[in-house]
Parts: C-alpha cells; structure tokens; sequence
C-alpha cells in the first residue's frame, strides 16, 4: 500500500457510528502496525486532520472540513439553494435535504431539522444508497442509464421490510419518477418516515435532488407542490 492509501485507510476508518477511536482501534479498523498508526495519526493530528481529546480518542479535525466546504458541487449548490430550503423547512416544519449523486449513493449536503420533526438517519456529508431514498430516486431517475444498469445489478441493502431491493421494482420506481417528476420513498430507511423528492436542474441538466421527510402517517401527496416549488426556484437561482 501507498503512504497516501494508508492516510486514506486512517480517515476511513472513522464513521457515524465510530467518530471517536483510540490507537488501537484504528489499527485493527486499518489492519496497519500500531506504530504505523501512531506516526501517520501523529501526522494528521499535527496537520489539523484528526484532533485528539483528553481521553486519548481521535477525531476528524477542523482542517478537513475546511478542505472539504471547497468541494465546488456543495458549496455553490447549498448557496444558492439555501433561501428555498430555509422557506420549504418554515413552511412545513419537517426535514428539508439537499443532496448530489456519487456513484450509486447520494451525499447529503444540507440538512435543515427542528426537534419535533421526525427522526431521520442522514447529516450534512453522510450518505445514503440511491436506491432507498426520495433524493436518490429523483437523481437516478435523471443519471445515465449505463449507472442505473450498475446500480440495479449490485446487491441493494435492506433497512426496513419496506425497502425495495427487487431490481425489476426499482427499475419501476425510477420510471415512475420520470414521469411524474416526484419521487416518494415510502419507510424504506426508517419505518416511522417517508420522503418526498425532487430533482435540482441546472443549465447542463439534474444536478441535486431534495427531499422532505415527513412521518409515515402523513399524506406526501399534500408536501409535493411545495417540494415542488422549491425545486423549481433552486433550479433557476442554478441558472
């Protein structure tokens, strides 16, 4: 392995559910010598990559997220796209995202949430698989089809029994969404919600989606012409 896949390896290990480890957590999450470990965490921690608390346990540090709001698709987008958030998330109180398509997964690159809104899994800079989300349905119904093939012929992860992960279902799902222009994903990541999505156009065509996520009782029909709306006054602030 290269010293910069090693570097890569160290970052990586760290999760949602793992933000915090000790030395030798990353070691055995990297499979690198614990003295491996200590020099490159040294050497990120000097940089401003990992910060170290008094516990001894690491985190990713300031340094990357500094890094990481230059990423043109975020920053520019989430600018430009912030005011129809801010007026979606007023108007209707519930989870408001933002997120671009990499690959066969969305990362979100705003999320706005109050406390009394519904409990949802995604943060600014997580990621969700496309198939199992309003905003990845919205975006794939719009990628090229040579990356939806991809997307549908490797194995979809369950999280709920909701989730559809029948290729010949979501193949259905993605056309459904081309021809309405909504996508609905009904408690596929979480039983108590549901999301409402749309795609985010610039120029060059579908560069975003959002999404409202809502509870599960509730009619998505009655959110679409405000998710609606809001997509159409991103898409001409992008233009």
């Amino acid at each position: 392995m290269s010293v910069t896949a090693r570097v890569l390896d160290v970052l990586g290990a760290f999760t949602d559910a793992a933000p915090a480890l000790t030395l030798t957590e990353i070691s055995k999450r990297t499979g690198l010598p614990l003295t491996t470990t200590h020099r490159l965490v040294g050497e990120l921690a000097g940089w401003g990559a990992l910060e170290r608390a008094e516990s001894g346990e690491y985190r990713i540090g300031l340094r990357l997220w500094e890094v990481g709001a230059l990423a043109p698709r975020g920053t520019g987008l989430r600018e430009r796209a912030m005011p129809y958030l801010e007026d979606l998330h007023e108007v209707t109180r519930h989870n408001v995202q933002l997120a671009v398509l990499d690959g066969a997964e969305v990362v979100y690159v705003e999320r706005l949430t109050t406390h009394d809104a519904v409990s949802i899994r995604t943060r600014a800079g997580s990621r969700m698989p496309a198939t199992a989300t309003g905003v990845g349905l919205a975006l794939l119904a719009h990628a090229d089809p040579a990356l939806v093939d991809a997307v549908l012929a490797a194995p979809v992860r369950r999280f709920t029994p909701r989730t559809v992960t029948d290729p010949a279902e979501l193949r259905r799902l993605i056309g459904e969404v081309r021809r309405t222009g909504v996508a609905l994903s009904v408690q596929q990541i979480e039983l108590v919600s549901q999301s409402v999505g749309a795609p985010v156009r610039d120029a060059t065509g579908v560069v975003a989606a959002l999404s409202i996520v809502i509870p599960a009782e509730a009619n998505p029909h009655s959110y679409t012409p405000a998710v609606l709306a809001a997509a159409r006054g991103i898409s001409r602030a992008l233009r």
